[in-house]
């Protein structure tokens, strides 16, 4: 897949800029080389509202943008190289136990979901179930923060901001499997 954005836009020196994927419109908000928000969106503003107030408040430098190897592992990611997303920085602020938990997210292996009890026990809290899905819930870095991996207990897909439809074509083409449309 060849990355082709929009044209990018700016916001307190952040840059927007969306990409079809096979799984739609793609939008990633980027700062000084780090995901801030991402989603398959053609609309920025429905990532904005997921950014952390203390960085979304932050004026950042344009000049060190830096969004072509960003879309560049989104491309080599819908090419089958799963792992290219984990390269890219991710930028995002929370308590304690979330953003510990979005870093663990970022272990769990293409084509290897795991339970939200399994993501809480990775995390060092396997009494922390809610808490675990929280963090996926408010994930901002959606595909670079790989939360639609973690399913449900009994195997069914969970939430997933996207729908669940995007969910389920993201986990068949990490597993191997086809993925219908």
């Amino acid at each position: 897949m060849t990355a082709t954005p929009t044209s990018p836009a700016t916001l307190h020196g952040a840059t927007t800029t969306t990409i079809d994927t096979p799984d739609g419109a793609f939008t990633v908000i980027e700062a000084e080389g780090a995901v801030l928000s991402s989603g398959w969106t053609d609309s920025a503003s429905e990532l904005t509202g997921q950014i952390h107030p203390s960085i979304r408040g932050h004026r950042f430098d344009p000049g060190a943008s830096s969004l072509q190897p960003i879309l560049d592992a989104v491309s080599r990611y819908y090419d089958g190289d799963f792992d290219a997303v984990a390269s890219v920085r991710v930028q995002q602020a929370s308590g304690p136990f979330r953003v510990h938990a979005w870093e663990v997210l970022r272990t769990v292996q293409p084509g290897a979901p795991v339970t939200y009890r399994q993501y809480a026990e990775r995390a060092g809290n396997p009494a922390a179930v809610r808490a675990a899905a929280a963090a996926c819930a408010r994930n901002a870095a959606a595909l670079f923060v790989p939360c639609h991996r973690i399913i449900r207990t009994d195997g069914k897909l969970g939430g997933f901001r996207w729908g669940l439809s995007v969910k389920q074509r993201l986990l068949d083409r990490e597993a191997g499997r086809p993925v219908s449309p």
